[in-house]
């Protein structure tokens, strides 16, 4: 199947003599040596708190990062704030996105967070957006930037960043690192983003309540009859609903 553009992606690029090691220090993810593979990443709080989600691209003479054009002035600024006397520039490349299913094409790289996502590549052509990505998204459990992830409030590894390959736990410190590594080694997940069924209406944001009336956590992303939710599990029992929707979760939380 051929690309198709992604237009609601913008792509930096970050150059200089210091920008792998500017960005390690940074981001939950290694970057990379030059000429391997696509990365998924992310920028957290001093708190541990999610702020952006990225792809990076070590392409030797610089690194390409493919970020939700919302936010990308954003993450540009925040990024600048830490440069501090590092020799790196950040800029726009001008580059477009391209996505596609089935064979990765020899200039684009598999998305790293999932298998059914397929592939990214940078600057091509592409045609008209014409495939279900939310779809695939939600039978693969996996989060959107702005959707699923929001800034200052959502904790990576409850959005499943472990089973997406969104964070090296060896790579060494990174902002935030010390709460993600807690959680990870420390404490037990009692929440955390899962796909559920759902019947009737509801928009995404609409609280998820357990028959008690006790809010069990929140609806996002909806396909057909299926959709991501962010569940407490302790309550994700028995009847659930979202406004007039019945919601329905078997306990299977995504490990791979």
């Amino acid at each position: 199947m051929d690309g198709e553009l992604a237009p609601d992606r913008t792509v930096l690029t970050i150059s200089g003599k210091d920008r792998e090691t500017f960005l390690h220090g940074l981001v939950t993810h290694d970057v990379g040596a030059p000429g391997t593979d696509l990365v998924w990443s992310a920028l957290l709080t001093a708190q541990g708190k999610y702020l952006a989600d990225f792809f990076l691209l070590n392409r030797g003479e610089d690194i390409l990062l493919d970020v939700k054009s919302d936010i990308a002035p954003a993450l540009a600024q925040r990024l600048s704030m830490y440069r501090l006397r590092a020799d790196v520039t950040i800029a726009d490349s001008g580059l477009s996105v391209v996505r596609g299913l089935g064979d990765t094409p020899p200039d684009a790289w598999p998305d790293p967070r999932h298998p059914a996502l397929g592939w990214r590549s940078y600057g091509g052509q592409g045609g008209a957006p014409a495939i279900d990505w939310d779809a695939i998204r939600v039978a693969a459990c996996v989060p959107e930037t702005g959707v699923e992830l929001i800034p200052d409030d959502s904790y990576i590894l409850e959005m499943g960043f472990d089973r997406l390959h969104g964070v090296d736990h060896r790579k060494g410190c990174y902002v935030g690192q010390e709460v993600t590594a807690r959680m990870k080694h420390k404490t037990e997940l009692r929440k955390g983003l899962v796909t559920v069924t759902v019947a009737g209406q509801a928009e995404p944001g609409t609280p998820v309540e357990d028959a008690k009336g006790r809010v069990a956590g929140t609806l996002f992303t909806r396909s057909g009859g299926l959709a991501l939710a962010h569940l407490r599990y302790d309550r994700a029992t028995g009847p659930l609903k979202a406004g007039e929707a019945t919601v329905s979760w078997d306990g299977t939380v995504p490990t791979a």
